[in-house]
């Protein structure tokens, strides 16, 4: 997948975010007639990587302000080497956060300086450890807390890197009946930072056998521009189960704009297979990008077991 050429595709789009044209109207709000005549923005092509740019020490994560993420509120701790504490374990106030050795840094919004992306373990007293992918910017020689996003309770953290501006996460996670203590899904994701919210944009997993179950879209290609119906066209190397998936269109405020069942051509249940679906993308205003998603979902509780996503432009 051309990271890169959506990765500058989405900061394009945020560039432009006050047109009326690129928002999606709140009840309040008169959407503006489609301009047919109006010229689409131009899909930048993949440049050069930059070279290594100054940036987030892992001294400065572990001595920044760190936004909790498993609360219902917002609360900032300081951390100090890495951690914070305060109450008494197995009391209703205690709070203990840890900066786990996983970091890395990268261009992540192409302002020319290194964000950094840290994991990071939260628990409240009992045994749960909620760990969350954490996001900090470069502000004023120091790391700001920015966004996170939460992974699992207790995963197995195996990697985490920096790729052609996405976050690169490599998790072993539970399935639905793995005991708290054993996570058994062996997982790969990538992230996109957009604003302040990090957009899943892949995830494959091992089924228990090994066998590696990923979904791959081939047409339309990712950042292309189009209109009306599109041919959603691709494969998956394990058939999901009664050889249904599902696609989903969102705004790049996530807002789910239309969503449905995609049925895969296969030879045996288990086997690789091709699926091929109509969507109908001319409601949707022009000049405006969107996110398709083509997903495996697990049955027992609706959790990924693999996914793709392609950014396209209406015009």
């Amino acid at each position: 997948m051309a990271k890169m050429g959506r990765f500058f595709l989405i900061i394009g789009m945020l560039f432009l975010g006050a047109c009326s044209a690129l928002q999606t109207p709140t009840a309040d709000q008169t959407a503006p007639a489609p301009d047919s005549g109006s010229a689409a923005s131009p899909i930048p092509v993949r440049p050069t990587p930059l070279p290594d740019i100054p940036g987030i020490s892992p001294e400065q994560i572990r001595n920044s302000e760190y936004q909790l993420g498993f609360l219902d509120q917002i609360r900032t701790v300081p951390l100090q080497d890495g951690q914070y504490e305060e109450g008494n374990p197995g009391g209703t106030d205690f709070v203990s956060v840890f900066v786990t050795d996983f970091i890395a840094r990268g261009d992540l919004n192409g302002d020319g300086e290194n964000e950094a992306v840290a994991i990071v373990a939260e628990n409240y007293g009992g045994s749960g450890t909620f760990v969350f992918l954490v996001v900090y910017q470069y502000l004023d020689d120091e790391a700001v807390f920015l966004t996170s996003i939460f992974l699992d309770d207790r995963p197995l953290i195996n990697d985490l890197a920096v790729e052609d501006g996405e976050i690169f996460v490599d998790a072993t996670v539970h399935n639905p009946d793995d005991p708290m203590c054993c996570p058994t899904l062996k997982t790969t994701r990538h992230y996109l930072l957009n604003g302040v919210n990090l957009i899943l944009t892949d995830f494959s997993s091992q089924t228990p056998a090994g066998e590696l179950r990923q979904i791959t879209i081939e047409a339309p290609v990712d950042t292309a521009q189009v209109s009306g119906i599109i041919r959603l066209l691709g494969n998956i190397t394990v058939a999901p189960f009664e050889n249904n998936l599902v696609y989903r269109v969102y705004d790049l405020g996530g807002v789910e704009l239309s969503a449905g069942p995609i049925p895969v051509e296969t030879s045996a249940p288990g086997a690789p297979g091709e699926f091929e679906k109509a969507v109908d993308l001319g409601n949707i205003l022009t000049n405006t990008t969107v996110r398709v998603t083509v997903e495996d979902r697990n049955a027992a509780d609706d959790s990924l077991f693999a996914m793709d996503s392609i950014f396209l432009q209406v015009r």
